[in-house]
Parts: C-alpha cells; structure tokens; sequence
C-alpha cells in the first residue's frame, strides 16, 4: 500500500518493525544525532516490542490493547480503562510499570477519599517547629485511580491539575510531578449505584480509553496454568528503564506527519461535532490526542512517518470518550463507536504526494 513518507512516496510495511527497517534506520540514526542518552536505543521500535512481549507475560491474549497502553504512555499521555471486574484492568498498569521500570502508585478511590489523600498534605513538625510537606500516592510515574468514579467530585478535581500540568499545588506551593507520568484510571461500566460519573472536564484529560473484554477460550486457560502455583507478575522482570521511556517519549514528536495527514485528522474530529447523532463532537484535545497517538503508533510499527491507517485504527480510542451522543440518537441505540465509523466511512482519504522534497 502507498504510504506517506519524507520525501516521497514509499511502500508501507506489514505493521511491524522488520517491514519497515530502511525507515527505522534512517529515524534511528537522526533520533541519537545530536542527543546526549545515558542509556542509547538504538531501535525504538525492538525496545517498544521487547516491552509489549514482557507485559504480554501477564496480560494474555490482548495484544491490542497493551498496545494501546503502551501508546499511551509513550505519547505522555493518560489511559482510562473501562471494563467490568476481573478483567485484568489493575494487572495491566503493574506490569506496565515494572516493565518500564516506572514507580508504580494505586489509589483506591472510594467515596470518602479526600483531595490531600491523593496530592499530600503539609504536616506540623512539632521537633523542628515548621511544617513538613508528606507526598501523596500522586509522586509517581504510573499512579493507577482505580474505581475513579467511586470518588467524589471533589477529589477528582484533584487529578485535574496533575494530569494536565504534570504538578501539584498544596498549601499555595506548587510542586512538579516525575517524569514520565501517567494516570491509568480505571471504573467499572456496569455498576453506577454510589458512583459519580466523570464530568467532560475529566474524560477529556485522558488520551485515550479502551476496553479489555473478556479473553477467549484458549487464553482462559493459559491464565489458569499460568497462575497455578504463583500469579506471573511476582516473576515479571523490567525490560526497559523510565530513562528509555523519556527517550522515546522524545521520539514519538520527532515523526513525520505530512500536512495532508493533519488535514485529515482535523477533517475526522471535526466531523464529529456536526453528526446528527451527536449532542456534543471532539474538541481541539481530541485532535491533539489522535495526532500525538499516531506519531507514537508510528514509532512502535518502525515508521518514521504516519499514514491514514494510523488515523483510522486510533480514532476510536482517542476520540470515543469526548462525544456525547445526542438523547434522540440513544433512543436508536447508536453510540460513539458507530458515528466514529461513519465518520470515517465518509472523510476521504488523502492520496499520496509524490515529489515532495
């Protein structure tokens, strides 16, 4: 298939990095020009690989989806997971966390929790005659929210500001957050008694949602050997650091994406806010959040540059959770997954530019 490249027209590979090694040497080698790395890669897309294959140890059957996390997390972004119980959705961000050799935090959020619960509080030391900032479970680089709509509004309101700005603010001091940082939220779609739903506010903050579903037959029973005598992730070693995950955080902005792209990704958010189905379409956020995604997808199949078929398979997961579907629309049972669809059904998709120097 013909794909969008710097430079010309080229042959997209197979979604893998062997499919593409010409372009992923070319990008290796103007990624590490010029940058001091403690830690050098020389392949991002083999290190993006080697981390999905190791936090497939634990999460199995569900290629998609780790890979969608791992985008997520390379994109510096956030990741709400939405499933019902048992699913895998906490075991998910562990792994991911010590497979990115990533601090790994796990606030359960209940109806009780306090705002200080999840920032930190400044406590009065009585010795020392001064108050003593205490961290909150927040001062991590994955902080799982698990069950975040169990909280009150108050207290998600204290996410807001470390999601979006990566620091807190206590007490009139306002402190950053380590790098990476990534929330991985979870909540359970079915059970909404003493819940209070994520405002838009919220939801928008989050690159993308997905959901892991239940896993097939097979996988079933590989879960069930696998955890025989001892649960995998107690054996599950790191296979890259939080340094390569700066690294190829840095990366992920440095593909190429052609302007026809761009019009393209801003053609199909747009879309969404005049559907008739829908109340309330993407925001500019949304744009972002596809844009910055495909980049990252980009990088994990080894391309250095983005083609449609990026924009295509993460329009969903990124733009999902930002539309709201009009009332009339949800008498028809129509939801946001079935306007994304058709609003990908009717964009064109932009041809290839030949000669671009």
């Amino acid at each position: 298939m013909l794909s969008f490249a710097p430079g010309g027209v080229s042959e997209a590979g197979d979604g893998n990095a062997s499919g593409n090694a010409p372009a992923c040497a070319r990008f290796c080698a103007r990624w590490n020009e010029g940058r001091e790395l403690t830690t050098q890669v020389d392949n991002p897309a083999d290190s993006l690989q080697a981390i999905i294959s190791n936090v497939e140890q634990v999460i199995l059957g569900k290629r998609m989806e780790v890979r969608q996390a791992v985008i997520a997390l390379i994109s510096d972004g956030h990741l709400l997971v939405e499933d019902v119980p048992g699913t895998g959705k906490t075991m998910l961000a562990r792994a991911l966390a010590i497979t990115t050799g990533c601090r790994f935090s796990r606030i359960q959020f209940t109806p009780d929790l306090l705002p200080s619960d999840v920032t930190g509080v400044s406590i009065y030391n009585q010795k020392d005659g001064e108050f003593e900032f205490r961290p909150g479970p927040i001062q991590a680089e994955v902080v799982l929210a698990d069950e975040i709509n169990r909280a009150t509004p108050k207290t998600q309101s204290a996410l807001l500001e470390a999601m979006e700005e990566r620091q807190i603010t206590v007490d009139g001091v306002t402190r950053p957050l380590p790098k990476p940082f990534m929330v991985m939220a979870t909540q359970n779609p079915i059970e909404y008694e003493g819940t209070f739903p994520l405002p838009e506010a919220q939801l928008d903050r989050f690159l993308m949602r997905i959901h892991l579903g239940y896993p097939d037959h097979s996988d079933e029973v590989a879960v069930l050997e696998g955890q025989q005598t001892q649960h995998p992730i107690h054996d599950l070693k790191a296979a890259a650091s939080n340094e390569t995950v700066r690294h190829l955080q840095a990366a992920v902005r440095d593909i190429w994406v052609d302007p026809l792209i761009k019009e393209y990704i801003v053609q199909v958010v747009a879309a969404t806010r005049h559907h008739d189905s829908v109340y309330l379409g993407a925001s500019p956020r949304g744009s972002l959040a596809l844009f910055r995604a495909s980049q990252a997808q980009s990088l994990l199949d080894g391309r250095d540059y983005v083609v449609p078929d990026d924009i295509k398979s993460l329009a969903y997961p990124t733009l999902g959770h930002r539309i709201i579907i009009s009332p009339s629309a949800q008498v028809r049972s129509i939801d946001a997954r079935q306007v994304i669809e058709d609003v990908l059904d009717q964009a064109p998709v932009p041809g290839s530019r030949v000669g671009v120097s």
